[in-house]
């Protein structure tokens, strides 16, 4: 399986608008790679790029040691010469045809023998699980079905390297969240890269073993999922990622020595620890809080009101009231506070993340202790 490696790369449209700025990424072997970002951040321009449907200003790309494009080299292979398949969001299926013939299309094309064509088709509508739906058109399939389809006739000619652009939008949430299953036991099963387009930070999450995330054209952050829910590089990061959304809490710093500052906020003095060197000298900073160390608890240090709760079943979000400031906390199983309802709450676990102010980056992670 391929190494893709990105240098420098850059793409501008007319007007000198820069879609992407010097992309520097490489993508391992047999990974899970998700560019993932807001709308117009540049993720399906770095996709195309890759695959040769859309041409970098300047960078150059590896695929499996091959120079696939060099811009100072005049290098361009067209897509076909990349050993590549594209999933598209339609999913792009001839409606006159079967699903055989959909998937079989291709590799005719390629001029494949027919029993090698008739032994890969069969190898894929079984680990699809089309098979009863051989002989159907694309007409007669539900969305997950095409789906499926779609993606065997992309694997047919066995790509070195799997592309697809949002290609759950088009489902409903409980279909997502089976094809989600399916996708990730078939990159499993496939052995292939794949890189993956989405705007949606929870399919980064589940699918991903590494996600790219972009703004405006610029890489924020590049590492697992994990990391980068527990240790995003900056507030943009930290706030993209995780629902819901990361508290931001604005404190004064009173003094700062090695790993620990003494901080103030919404009238609450407290020393924050860090499992890291402390950056900077910050006098301003933002305290990064997941809902989920947002503990409620009878004997909390800290007085707050409930200002809604919206329980889900498995757990419930409870937005919190602090000083005229709202927090979420997220507290596992059902409960539900009336309106206005005191309570009293607790900065818990090592992961709180500290931000400098002006720079919006991150300088610390660690614990909080209310004085």
């Amino acid at each position: 399986m391929p190494e893709i490696i990105l240098k420098n790369i850059k793409k501008e449209f007319g007007n000198k608008f820069v879609a992407v700025d010097d992309l520097n990424m490489v993508i391992e072997d047999r990974s899970f790679i998700t560019l993932l970002g807001p709308s117009g951040c540049g993720k399906t321009t770095t996709l195309r790029m890759i695959a040769g449907l859309e041409t970098p200003t300047q960078g150059q790309i590896m695929i499996d040691g091959v120079t696939v494009f060099d811009a100072e080299k005049g290098i361009n292979l067209s897509p076909d010469k990349r050993d590549v398949g594209f999933l598209f969001q339609n999913y792009a299926l001839w409606p006159h045809m079967t699903v055989y013939k959909n998937i079989s299309f291709g590799l005719e094309n390629m001029k494949w023998p027919k029993a090698k064509i008739e032994e890969r088709v069969n190898e894929l509508l079984d680990m699809l699980k089309i098979r009863q739906f051989v002989d159907r058109y694309p007409s007669e399939l539900s969305g997950g079905q095409q789906q499926r389809v779609a993606i065997a006739r992309t694997l047919a000619p066995k790509p070195k390297v799997l592309f697809m652009d949002e290609p759950l939008s088009n489902l409903d949430a409980k279909l997502r969240g089976e094809m989600r299953t399916e996708l990730k036991r078939l990159h499993v099963d496939t052995n292939s890269t794949f890189i993956y387009v989405t705007h949606d930070q929870l399919e980064a999450m589940t699918l991903s073993t590494k996600v790219c995330l972009m703004e405006t054209g610029v890489l924020q952050q590049f590492a697992p999922p994990l990391e980068i829910y527990r240790k995003p590089h900056n507030l943009f990061v930290a706030d993209f990622m995780g629902n819901p959304t990361m508290n931001f809490i604005p404190a004064a710093v009173k003094s700062s020595a090695g790993r620990e500052m003494d901080l103030e906020f919404y009238g609450i003095h407290a020393r924050y620890v860090s499992e890291e060197p402390l950056s900077g000298d910050a006098k301003e900073v933002i305290l990064g809080i997941r809902p989920e160390h947002i503990a409620i608890l009878d004997e909390g240090k800290i007085a707050a009101t409930a200002y809604a709760t919206l329980p889900t079943g498995m757990e419930t979000t409870v937005r919190v009231m602090l000083d005229g400031e709202l927090l979420s906390a997220v507290v596992f199983g059902s409960i539900d506070y009336p309106v206005d309802h005191p309570i009293k709450i607790d900065f818990t676990g090592n992961d709180i993340v500290l931000f400098d102010k002006a720079s919006s980056n991150r300088i610390g992670i660690g614990k909080l202790i209310i004085q």
